[in-house]
């Protein structure tokens, strides 16, 4: 842009107060984008400040960073300083019941970094995040505000603190980034039109540890280790401090099943053995109960804004499963597509344009990834146990190697490109339509030409009979699997 163009958009930016609500990863990512703008920021946080809590509730969980996310950190020079503190991760390890190990990777040999998948833990970054944001003159982090309620007509918000007292703001601009359980969602419920699900899967997830082998890490840790068991799955995912973060995902049933230690040890000896010297008999009885299973639910709602006063990111706007390790690059996303709006239309909030727009554009892409997510753990904990499956991946490999343009897996799609997330899906079902239809054709053509030569010269049926068995027995085999 012009330079007198830049001055004039920045002194409009700077007489507008933006008010950021949650102060989670997207909530801190969110507030340098609108302070980079030059807009007076506040931040609400309804927690203590997380940096100096001497006790944090709840679990910092292990996050996937992945190219979307990457770029948005970038946006805001945050990138190469949040991927410093994470573990490339190059491909899944499957684990069998056992015990071998088998690889997939997520790309092919020689594929530069941006290929890679990087496993962060949520409280550290969530710690550098704020601490980037505070380095902004106009931006305000306020901790232990806990909103009680707002006005879409009018943008004043009022807070309460842990000390009793209450304070209000007049806002130009309220970002909800609060959260699946957001509480500015709440006024959106109160709205016609406003379209809402939530929808608890019936699988919990459980974490224990696996602790470091002689000051190592006791696996491979460039790997997404996953031990999957049809119905059910664990995954194990490295931290710096060489330990790996393992995750139980199994239905509630059958968490509750298991009510002893010895139903614990009879339990991993059956699905997951290889896991019992690593983590410890001891530590795997003690752990096992040390919490409860937690509950997962995935979040829908449409539209993100009301008017030109509120606008809705991340979870508060789309809570997914973890199963794509795309919820955090959601989120994300969300904050580099508004930005890339606001230089559309020179920051212009007054004309209901910016807000319905960035509506428009990204609720189909993150119900996308709210329907991706859920198919995925299916793939995880059952699909790669298929051979049909590992076929299809390698093939899809070998197409994608020789055919870029026409071909890309769709995990590509998602995870190493922008590409918007419902165009990912109907060019995968358009690309499954073409290689399933390729398959079928190329089977009738062989079949074909098999009928040919047999016609022609005719084969000594009783010597075909016993390997014809043999052939159809593993074929049917295939089948199963």
């Amino acid at each position: 842009r012009s330079i007198s163009t830049m001055e004039e958009t920045t002194s409009r930016s700077s007489s507008k107060v933006v008010a950021v609500v949650g102060g989670g990863l997207v909530g801190a990512l969110n507030a340098c984008f609108f302070a980079k703008r030059g807009f007076q920021v506040e931040l609400f946080e309804a927690r203590e400040d997380i940096r100096r809590a001497r006790h944090v509730k709840g679990r910092s969980i292990n996050l996937a960073l992945s190219h979307r996310g990457r770029q948005a950190l970038q946006h805001v020079g945050m990138e190469e300083k949040i991927v410093s503190q994470g573990i490339p991760m190059n491909a899944r390890m499957i684990h069998s019941p056992s015990g071998k190990l088998s690889s997939i990777p997520y790309g092919k040999k020689g594929q530069v970094d941006f290929r890679k998948e990087t496993c962060l833990m949520c409280r550290p970054v969530r710690c550098f995040a704020l601490t980037e944001a505070e380095t902004y003159p106009n931006m305000q982090l306020n901790f232990d505000h806990k909103l009680q309620d707002w006005s879409a007509e009018t943008g004043l918000m009022t807070f309460a603190r842990s000390d009793g007292s209450v304070q209000e703001i007049q806002a130009d601009l309220i970002v909800g980034c609060d959260g699946a359980f957001s509480a500015i969602r709440k006024q959106f419920l109160r709205r016609s039109r406003f379209n809402y699900s939530q929808t608890y899967i019936p699988h919990g997830y459980m974490e224990l540890t696996m602790p470091p082998v002689h000051g190592e890490f006791a696996m491979e840790p460039n790997y997404l280790h996953i031990w999957p068991r049809n119905t059910f799955m664990m995954i194990a995912l490295p931290n710096l401090d060489k330990t790996f973060t393992c995750t139980l995902f199994m239905p509630f049933e059958e968490f509750e099943k298991i009510t002893t230690g010895e139903e614990v040890m009879e339990f991993f000896h059956r699905y997951f053995p290889d896991t019992i010297p690593l983590i410890g008999a001891d530590a795997l009885k003690r752990d096992y109960f040390r919490l409860p299973a937690q509950a997962m639910v995935s979040v829908k709602c449409s539209p993100y804004h009301i008017g030109d006063k509120c606008v809705l990111m991340g979870d508060a706007a789309h809570a997914v499963v973890p199963f794509y390790g795309q919820g955090m690059n959601a989120g994300f996303e969300d904050c580099v597509v508004f930005d890339e709006m606001m230089e559309q239309f020179k920051e212009d909030l007054s004309k209901c344009v910016v807000l319905p727009e960035y509506t428009r554009v990204r609720v189909p892409d993150d119900h996308a990834i709210a329907d991706l997510a859920m198919y995925n753990y299916v793939e995880m904990r059952a699909h790669v146990n298929s051979r049909w499956f590992l076929f299809r991946k390698l093939l899809d490999s070998f197409l994608y190697a020789i055919m870029p343009k026409t071909i890309i897996p769709l995990y590509t799609m998602v995870t190493f490109t922008r590409t918007p997330y419902h165009e990912a899906v109907e060019r995968w079902h358009w690309q499954n339509k073409v290689i399933n239809g390729g398959l079928l054709l190329g089977a009738t053509g062989a079949a074909l030409g098999v009928a040919c030569v047999l016609i022609k010269n005719p084969p000594d049926v009783n010597k075909l009979a016993g390997p014809a068995e043999k052939l159809w027995s593993r074929l049917m085999a295939v089948g199963a699997a």
